[in-house]
């Protein structure tokens, strides 16, 4: 009876041994948060937004989740060689060390390390405020969209949406588009 309850207590610990320790090997991506601040009345978000400054370290061979940022991402890679995949398809985004892009509030995308050396890239956030910077797409799902433009919603391209709805016809998707808050910064 004594050894039965220590061999369980030992298969316990094993298991969430195993548990954890695969939790750390696949997502072992690590932030430092630089500096967060508020924007009372921000033009991109048409309200209060939290600004969020952070570096990302990517092991190499490490593959993100599935994620959206309710807001604006900016992001300057510093080192490495890093591979952004959208969730829509249409080929992978290699971009190297000196190179900066954006990504839209709500599309479905996840960064890759490919390469052999760890990826660091600096990221600015601008969210509503009190939303978080990522969501992470629940069960690591590969989705599509939002839709960014009318263009995408032609050709049966509607049929590929399914973040954060599908739509039934081509009219629903590009409603959708048209009718999507979105803030257009004047330039002087």
């Amino acid at each position: 009876m004594k050894i039965n309850h220590l061999r369980n207590k030992l298969a316990l610990v094993v298991g969430f041994s195993i548990i954890i320790l695969s939790g750390v090997i696949a997502y072992a991506a690590s932030t430092v948060i630089l500096a967060v601040g508020t924007i009372p009345q921000s033009e991109f978000v048409n309200g209060p937004a939290t600004v969020t400054v952070r570096t990302l370290a990517i092991a190499p061979g490490e593959v993100l989740a599935w994620h959206y940022h309710p807001g604006y991402a900016f992001s300057v890679v510093k080192r490495g060689v890093l591979t952004v995949e959208d969730g829509c398809g249409g080929g992978d985004e290699t971009l190297i060390a000196g190179q900066a892009f954006e990504e839209l509030d709500g599309r479905v995308h996840r960064a890759k390390n490919l390469g052999t050396e760890e990826v660091l890239v600096y990221n600015t956030f601008i969210v509503p405020e009190r939303n978080p910077t990522t969501m992470n797409i629940p069960n690591n799902e590969r989705r599509c969209g939002p839709p960014r433009s009318v263009n995408e919603c032609k050709d049966d391209g509607w049929m590929n949406f399914t973040q954060p709805l599908s739509f039934n016809n081509q009219g629903e998707c590009v409603q959708f588009v048209n009718h999507r808050p979105r803030t257009i910064l004047p330039v002087p």
